[in-house]
């Protein structure tokens, strides 16, 4: 039978096509799976086999009656290649190595499954056309897939919408998003879900469907550095700008606010019972909110109360305060007996010092918080009454600790005697509470007691002679005392100048 077709045809070129096209296509699926990884196996080795076998028969001509089942499977056997071909260079490749996303083993099956029904639906159409009984069993799966199709709605849904954000790439695992009101961090994404983890460390399983309902904020992107935002209230009695400046200082120094770029206040509304402002800050970690809003919010208390700010109570609230004395008398005691031994005011009596006491001003400073900067203008000094402080100096750009304030010293005296800036940085160690003495506070006392200048001008004239070393140094008494003399009439026309005497 087979002699009535092509009688001149050798079957030796048969054979030789068979075997040209199965080394060759097998060289080519060993390159692919030694060079670029591509995963083929056994699958492989039947598609060569196959792919040779149709070859050859093709070329020699034979029209048996099996050939249409050859083509079908080698149709079919190709579309494994093709997956073999998407796993190593769409997914592993172009996803996951240059764009960072990660494909699920869910996405990459449906993907595969949906070529090989298309294939077999092809093979189904084109090869098998005539046969009618076929078609009808196609038309009964196509409605078994409607009633199917309706039956998983939610999840075809969930599905497309992963796919979607599996492309688009709107974020990836380690971003914190904000959905909804939702703060979280992304801990995984599923092919149906997002698995978020907040910063109180609960597991959040939200559909994708769901997700891509919503506007996404992704706080990484374009770079972790984002804005918040927290509101304060004050008193209506105290002027913006005045409050602005006491948020500002109280943010700036939070642990957790970036410096650049700097935080911003906003005056934001007018309250039923105060004057609303809004701080705007940055931050890079998300998972560090709480931390850095409890320390804005306690900077601003301490930072409220040296500036006699109050956050009001609620209008509707009654509120009836009765002021203890107690602590107020035992604080100016404590500093009472403090400035009684400390040699810049041994001059002064005890009412003086007593009147002085009377206009000084305490304040509270928050650990970590700086009482006094080096290089700023100053007019006051303090007396430590609580807690402790350390003192640093900058030096190449650094700053280095040369001392600490304990309870009972005192700090700042030249720059409320003469109005030089500050020469040293004094930061609280811990909560501090410190009395500030002002320069209109000493320059009344100066007033009423004239007798004081001579002597605070001899003790800074020979601190000052101390701080330059002199004291060690091989000088002769009259060299030590002429310097004296001429530091000592140097500061006392400053003091006359800076009191205005």
């Amino acid at each position: 039978m087979f002699n009535a077709y092509l009688p001149t045809q050798n079957p030796a070129v048969m054979a030789a096509v068979f075997l040209v096209t199965y080394l060759v296509t097998l060289a080519m699926g060993r390159l692919l799976k030694r060079r670029g990884g591509v995963p083929l196996g056994i699958g492989y080795q039947l598609f060569c086999l196959t792919l040779a076998f149709y070859a050859a028969i093709s070329v020699y001509g034979l029209q048996i009656p099996w050939r249409g089942h050859v083509g079908s499977a080698l149709v079919l056997l190709s579309t494994g290649f093709v997956v073999a071909l998407l796993d190593r260079y769409l997914w592993d490749y172009y996803f996951e190595k240059r764009r960072q996303v990660v494909i699920p083993k869910l996405l990459r099956d449906t993907v595969a499954m949906f070529l090989f029904l298309i294939a077999l639906l092809l093979v189904l159409s084109v090869g098998y056309q005539a046969q009618t009984q076929l078609k009808g069993v196609l038309a009964g799966s196509g409605v078994l897939a409607i009633i199917l199709g309706f039956a998983a709605q939610n999840f075809l849904s969930s599905l497309v919408a992963g796919m979607s954000l599996q492309l688009e790439s709107p974020y990836k695992v380690g971003d914190w998003l904000k959905i909804g009101e939702i703060y979280g961090e992304v801990m995984e994404i599923r092919w149906g879900s997002t698995r978020l983890r907040t910063s109180d460390a609960i597991s959040l399983h939200i559909p994708n469907n769901e997700i891509v309902k919503q506007t996404i904020t992704n706080l990484n992107y374009p770079s972790a550095v984002h804005a918040m935002r927290i509101t304060v209230g004050a008193d209506y009695s105290i002027p913006p700008n005045r409050v602005k400046e006491a948020l500002l200082r109280a943010t700036t120094q939070a642990t957790g606010v970036m410096v650049e770029p700097p935080p911003r206040i906003f005056l934001k509304d007018y309250g039923d019972s105060a004057v609303l402002y809004e701080i705007k800050f940055n931050m890079t970690n998300h998972a560090f909110y709480n931390e850095v809003c409890d320390s804005i919010r306690t900077n601003v208390w301490y930072e409220f109360r040296r500036r006699k700010i109050n956050i009001p109570f609620p209008i509707r609230t009654l509120q009836i305060e009765r002021k203890s004395a107690t602590a107020s008398r035992d604080a100016y005691a404590k500093a009472h007996a403090i400035l009684r031994t400390e040699p810049l005011f041994a001059c002064l009596g005890d009412d003086q010092i007593e009147g002085m006491l009377k206009n000084a001003e305490a304040n509270h400073f928050a650990s970590g918080e700086a009482v006094i900067e080096e290089g700023s203008e100053g007019d006051s000094m303090f007396v430590l009454l609580r807690g402790t402080a350390q003192v640093s100096v900058s030096k190449n750009g650094s700053l280095i600790r040369v001392g600490v304030l304990r309870q009972g010293d005192c700090f700042g005296e030249m720059s409320l005697l003469t109005g030089e800036p500050r020469t040293a940085t004094v930061r609280a160690e811990k909560d501090c509470e410190v009395l500030e003495i002002s320069k209109p506070v000493m320059g009344e006392l100066l007033r009423t007691a004239p007798e004081c200048l001579n002597q605070l001008s001899a003790l800074l004239a020979q601190r000052k002679i101390e701080t330059e070393g002199i004291v060690k140094e091989a000088v002769l008494p009259d060299e030590r005392a002429n310097r004296e003399r001429e530091y000592t009439a140097s500061f006392l026309k400053r003091l006359r100048s800076f009191f205005e005497l």
